[in-house]
């Protein structure tokens, strides 16, 4: 059985763990003051927020999401589900699915009116599970990176 919930002080490690094989995977470095920031932010749970699906009380899945305005409905506001990972060794066992139904859950409870996120297009195995439990839009993502 799959249990989803906030990460727990004790987590620390293994989220770190978990992040690091998700930045890597998208090919991306970042400095390690990054993930002390993210931390911060997920254990202060109120502008970021994060979760982790557990498999026998193993941390073997992370998820952080945060909230935002809307222009086409100013009243409720949208959730940004920007971070997913599993371990390597339980994909296919349904964590993924499980954290984006917690995220969307959460959203819902909280009146938010959808839940987007992004991937790459060459990420295939999640993908499959996305075109399952959500809708492709089709929109195509530009970027400008602003200099610190």
């Amino acid at each position: 059985m799959i249990d989803i919930g906030r990460l727990r002080p004790s987590d620390r490690d293994v989220w770190e763990d978990l992040f690091r094989a998700y930045i890597t995977f998208y090919e991306r470095v970042e400095p390690d003051d990054m993930y002390d920031r993210a931390w911060r932010e997920f254990q202060s749970d109120t502008r970021l927020h994060a979760l982790g699906a557990r498999l026998d009380g193993r941390l073997v899945g992370i998820t952080h999401f945060l909230t935002h305005g809307n222009t086409s409905a100013p009243d409720t506001d949208v959730c940004y589900l920007q971070d997913l990972f599993t371990a390597p060794d339980v994909r296919g066992r349904g964590v993924g699915r499980a954290l984006i139904e917690a995220v969307t859950d959460w959203a819902r409870e909280r009146g938010c009116s959808r839940v987007y996120w992004n991937t790459h297009e060459s990420n295939s195995t999640a993908r499959r599970l996305y075109d399952k439990v959500a809708e492709n839009r089709g929109f195509i993502r530009y970027q400008i990176e602003l200099p610190k």
